[in-house]
């Protein structure tokens, strides 16, 4: 493999991740919540916006047994749960 670069191609450079690296869960404690996300996908042709409320489960059993750094649902793209209600009462 040639590691050579043409005139004008710009050298990638790698970044972090914004909210960093997480550790895998080797002991399986979110399996459950996981599988039940991924069936979700697989079942809705992998539209995430219908499986939000598994998705959301995920992420809490990650943050409950330290495999991610607790943070504010709002800040992971979730609405608040009272506007969450408020939303389903007005369909």
């Amino acid at each position: 493999m040639s590691t050579a670069m043409t005139f004008g191609q710009k050298q990638f450079i790698p970044t972090p991740p914004d909210k960093g690296s997480f550790p895998l869960d080797h002991e399986g404690v979110c399996k459950k919540t996981m599988t039940k996300y991924m069936k979700c996908l697989f079942t809705n042709n992998s539209n995430n916006s219908l499986c939000r409320e598994e998705a959301k489960d995920y992420l809490a059993c990650r943050m409950e047994h330290n495999l991610m750094a607790k943070e504010d649902f709002s800040k992971l793209g979730f609405k608040q749960d009272s506007e969450t209600q408020m939303d389903e009462k007005h369909k």
